[in-house]
């Protein structure tokens, strides 16, 4: 089963590389990993979805080796969490002026966009859940697909809700979030 976990890490480099290590050391296959700055510069946001074989219990390691690791703030699981999803993809398809609309048509259908056109192909950008970016590239497929670059998946909580944690903050040598709520804004 697929579980997502949202990991709050410091935005410092190297911190990437000591998640994706451990992920290998401990034989876990990413599916989907995603980074990006939060509301504080200082603190990087992954969303990370793993195939976990054995359940809550895989879960439960990944969390517990997450919070071994100094630069890693906080973890949760949000897998079972009312939550939003969202992939984005672009995705060039070899077409002329003739089949343009029909490209056209699949990009409305998909609430998608044509952000860049050329003579011979086009760019459609299309967000939302993995499955409809699936459906989507499925129907474009047979009108030539040249490329196609996916973000991985993003995920957050709905409302005032917080994901699963089965660790508490601190109890593995973590830094805690409040630290950082108290921090000084960094000057530019």
């Amino acid at each position: 089963m697929l579980y997502t976990f949202i990991a709050l890490v410091e935005n410092k480099p190297g911190v990437l590389n000591r998640v994706a290590s451990l992920f290998r050391r401990r034989n876990f296959n990413i599916e989907s990993l995603a980074v990006g700055r939060t509301e504080k510069p200082e603190i990087s946001r992954m969303t990370i979805v793993v195939d976990c074989a054995n359940g809550d219990i895989d879960a439960h390691k990944i969390e517990a080796n997450l919070y071994k690791l100094v630069n890693v703030i906080d973890v949760q699981d949000v897998t079972h969490q009312p939550s939003v999803t969202r992939d984005l993809a672009l995705i060039k398809i070899k077409v002329g002026p003739e089949k343009r609309a029909e490209v056209n048509g699949l990009a409305e259908i998909f609430r998608a966009r044509i952000v860049d056109v050329a003579a011979d192909s086009v760019i459609v950008e299309v967000t939302g859940t993995e499955d409809k970016i699936e459906g989507m590239i499925e129907l474009l497929r047979p009108l030539g697909i040249v490329e196609m670059v996916r973000t991985g998946q993003v995920s957050m909580t709905r409302g005032v809700n917080d994901g699963v944690r089965r660790v508490q903050q601190g109890e593995l040598g973590n830094r805690y979030l409040e630290e950082y709520d108290q921090m000084p804004e960094m000057a530019p």
